[in-house]
């Protein structure tokens, strides 16, 4: 039998093979020592502790006290450790999905999927290559799939809604790791303690944009749920999707998708732009909305010099 055969009924990838528990395993000592599974859950400590980068075959054998050769018995390169302890780092445990509401079970599947990111920072080092093939990463499809059994959508349309969210939980899980991993205090990650520093040197001049939100509060506040937010905009946009499509046939596996609803004030904005009292009202929201823009400016140019004067107060008190 080769490397990449499981039996003859299935051909697989060697290590996928291993994850499956279909691949020939090597005859073990009387004491049974050794294991596939103490050696992934090793290096998987040696991972979490001290980063992927300190990995090796050498490191997993000395921390089991045998042989580096001994390990190549049972995992045949440090590849094939990678998709092991990637797929023994995939579980997730999560409560059973509402039956009638999509979208509180995925988002629990999304929360999940961040903190196991957190509390695996080697994870998403490992390169994406494919569709998940190992049975405790594609049983975390099936539980995203088991969260959208309500929605109405096809599968392809349901597997693209898995990758969307498994996506955006990637993203956040790295980010989150990595501030994680510098051990800083909450007030450098946010900014909080540069604040006056930021506020001095991001001027509206440069800035424009930037400079308002800075003098706000908002570009380093620590109270606001920004992952949250993302997360629920997310699940906004598929929830509108659904609302403005409908599927026929599901057992059939087809599909018939409803034009999305006509913006009837674009529709009408096509149909009767000549009318002369719709361009006079077009006219007049041009105008209102350019003095909006100059009503921002001014309040910048207030918020700026509010700032100003903020500061010498301070600068003052301090003589």
């Amino acid at each position: 039998m080769s490397d990449t055969e499981a039996s003859p009924e299935l051909s697989l990838p060697h290590a996928v093979a291993l994850s499956w528990g279909v691949a020939e395993r090597p005859q073990r000592g009387p004491k049974r020592e050794l294991s596939i599974e103490r050696i992934v859950e090793a290096a998987i400590e040696i991972a979490d502790a001290e980063g992927l980068g300190a990995l090796s075959m050498a490191k997993v054998a000395s921390a089991l006290g045998f042989t580096t050769m001994s390990l190549y018995r049972y995992v045949t390169s440090k590849d094939d450790l990678l998709l092991l302890m990637q797929d023994a780092a995939a579980t997730v445990e999560l409560p059973e999905p509402p039956e009638d509401d999509w979208r509180t079970g995925l988002k629990q599947w999304t929360l999940a999927n961040v903190e196991a990111l957190r509390r695996h920072p080697w994870y998403s080092q490992i390169p994406v290559t494919g569709v998940p093939i190992t049975p405790n990463v594609i049983r975390l499809v099936d539980m995203a799939l088991r969260a959208l059994r309500p929605a109405r959508l096809s599968d392809n349309e349901k597997m693209a809604c898995v990758l969307l969210v498994a996506s955006y939980a990637r993203a956040v899980g790295v980010v989150q790791a990595e501030i994680d991993g510098t051990g800083a205090p909450a007030e450098e990650v946010t900014g909080a303690s540069y604040a006056p520093a930021l506020a001095a040197l991001i001027t509206e001049d440069r800035f424009p944009d930037l400079a308002p939100v800075v003098a706000s509060g908002a570009y380093t506040a620590d109270d606001y749920d920004d992952f949250g937010f993302g997360l629920e905009r997310v699940l906004d946009g598929i929830q509108r999707y659904i609302d403005e499509t409908s599927h026929a046939d599901a057992s059939a596996g087809t599909t018939h998708a409803a034009a999305p609803a006509l913006d009837r004030e674009a529709e009408d904005a096509a149909l009767y732009g000549s009318d002369k009292r719709v361009k006079e009202a077009a006219k007049a929201r041009r105008e209102a909305e350019k003095a909006l823009r100059e009503a921002r400016k001014r309040e910048r140019e207030a918020l700026r010099n509010a700032r100003e004067r903020a500061e010498n107060m301070r600068a003052k008190a301090a003589r």
